[in-house]
């Protein structure tokens, strides 16, 4: 499949090669609508994304802000399905060919069942998934699962995590590395800090694979920032608040896309992870 982890870490690996970090936008699936959320990922990258983190909206959002509590609650209220998330996979990754991982919490897999939704998601084009919330101690059905359709498996990890921890966390996942830029939840911030860039440091210690930051980041002077240092700049909340903030679906989508590339140009001006 085109969709798999390769396309992943082939478009981590050109963005290296240019000398800059990955810019990796996240947008819930459901969002405003089904259809819109599909067009907010086409404009996602349309704008300058490399890779786009489709979130599976959740009751229980523990990592999430309340910029993306009110996204899900809104596609929550409009019945979004797993089936619509898989959709707006396939349908962005194939008019894009670009990669496209879900974000979701482990619940709503474990319901679906991990087989099938390996199996849909590889059907679907997806690269892989980012599991916030799945222990690495309990992820080796997922991840037996996973390899077997060629998806990435992304973990989480945050300042507090040690050493040992961070080693074992690693060695567990693929694709890349999330990591969580600071304790708390999701949501745009003033300043991004030395704490995420001393994360990236004591994890690169532990791994080959990229390690992308998130949480915080909302405009090009913090992309810029944290291109810096880390291998993929991962934005969410920024994305989201201006589809909130659009009078409409054509202006919001228009925002996202100019935000894309405002954020883009960001990463560019970055030196690049040494």
């Amino acid at each position: 499949m085109s969709g798999t982890i390769e396309l992943l870490d082939e478009t981590l690996a050109a963005a290296k090669a240019e000398g800059r970090s990955a810019l990796i936008a996240y947008l819930p699936a459901g969002f405003p609508t089904v259809d819109g959320g599909i067009e907010a990922v086409k404009a996602a990258f349309a704008g300058g994304a490399d890779v786009v983190e489709v979130g599976l909206p959740h009751s229980d959002p523990v990592l999430d802000g309340p910029v993306i509590q009110t996204a899900d609650d809104i596609a929550l209220r409009g019945g979004v399905r797993i089936a619509d998330v898989l959709r707006t996979v396939r349908e962005a990754h194939a008019a894009t060919g670009k990669p496209v991982l879900v974000m979701t919490y482990w619940n709503p897999v474990d319901r679906y069942g991990v087989a099938r939704f390996t199996a849909e998601l590889a059907e679907a084009g997806g690269a892989g998934c980012i599991l916030p919330d799945l222990p690495v101690q309990e992820s080796a059905n997922w991840r037996e699962h996973a390899a077997k359709h060629g998806l990435g498996t992304v973990f989480v990890v945050a300042p507090s995590s040690r050493d040992a921890r961070l080693a074992t966390i690693t060695a567990a996942g693929s694709g890349f590395v999330y990591a969580a830029s600071l304790m708390g939840v999701t949501g745009t911030r003033a300043s991004v800090g030395a704490e995420a860039q001393e994360l990236v440091r004591r994890t690169r210690a532990t791994t080959e694979l990229p390690v992308c930051v998130g949480l915080g980041v909302s405009n090009a002077e913090q992309a810029a920032e944290v291109a810096g240092f880390a291998d993929g700049v991962i934005v969410g909340s920024a994305f989201v608040k201006r589809m909130l903030d659009a009078p409409d679906e054509a202006a919001g989508l228009a925002a996202v896309r100019e935000l894309a590339a405002e954020l883009a140009a960001g990463v560019r001006r970055g030196t690049g992870p040494g």
